[in-house]
């Protein structure tokens, strides 16, 4: 694996993806969701002079890999950053029939093109989901992505933030109300724990521990779990039955390399 303690000196930044990226649900101070990415990028701004930094945000909610491959990869050849991130097949991998076979030697296509437009790449694996409802059934589909995922790192020497080995997130305050995107202190953990990929030096460590949590009794979980298939779950499954997605009129929040 490469030695990426170069990418201490990056001045510019292209984050591509889904929602994931996007940044759902954590709200920045511009009324647009901030996320892992944007915390990324302020970590390796904070290391650099005023306006010395440039930063680019391509990912879109719902985006499948091929529109992900289409929309946000020629950007790159454009932009030509000193670090790209790409995390995607998540929502190709949630879709009845799919195969991670073929969705990761797509993703791996996709990877190559990025290899001639940018110093450095940073891929995501799945997160584990062991716990979570509905999607712990597709725990072995993601584990086989996931596993290819690393024998593409190791082809094409790229960077990986291991999410599936990242005990942090087992933790329920890690997720949002919906179950399926990050809270803000889950998108600060993945947003640690990419920074040390990539061998930047850290405050604090992306696995530490929690405070102690309230115990729920058993009618309150269910009483959460019920209230929680008729907010979230239920839309979610419509969506998919209608073949809408969340990402239908939305653009990329920050579509050029600009001054952060």
């Amino acid at each position: 694996m490469a030695d990426y303690q170069e990418t201490l000196d990056l001045s510019s930044y292209a984050a591509l993806g889904d929602s994931f990226t996007e940044g759902l649900n954590d709200p920045g101070p511009d009324g647009q969701y901030a996320g892992w990415a944007d915390r990324l990028a302020g970590m390796l701004a904070a290391g650099r002079a005023e306006h010395d930094f440039r930063y680019a945000n391509l990912a879109v909610r719902g985006r499948l890999l091929d529109q992900i491959v289409a929309e946000q990869v020629p950007k790159v050849r454009q932009l030509q950053p000193d670090l790209v991130t790409l995390c995607a097949g998540g929502n190709d991998i949630l879709r009845p029939g799919s195969d991670p076979d073929l969705i990761a030697g797509r993703f791996e296509a996709a990877v190559l093109e990025l290899r001639e437009n940018a110093g450095t790449v940073l891929i995501c694996t799945g997160f584990d989901t062991r716990n979570v409802p509905v999607l712990r059934h597709l725990r072995g589909k993601i584990a086989t992505y996931n596993a290819h995922l690393r024998a593409i790192a190791d082809r094409n020497g790229l960077a990986v933030a291991d999410l599936w080995s990242l005990r942090s997130v087992h933790d329920r305050r890690a997720w949002s109300e919906d179950r399926l995107h990050l809270s803000p202190e889950g998108h600060q953990r993945v947003a640690l724990l990419a920074a040390r990929s990539l061998g930047l030096p850290v405050e604090a460590d992306p696995e530490a521990a929690w405070p102690p949590a309230p115990v729920l009794t058993p009618a309150d979980q269910r009483r959460e779990n019920l209230q929680w298939a008729r907010t979230f779950l239920l839309p979610w499954v419509g969506r998919r039955l209608r073949r809408e997605s969340s990402g239908d009129h939305v653009e990329a929040k920050r579509p050029e390399l600009l001054p952060l």
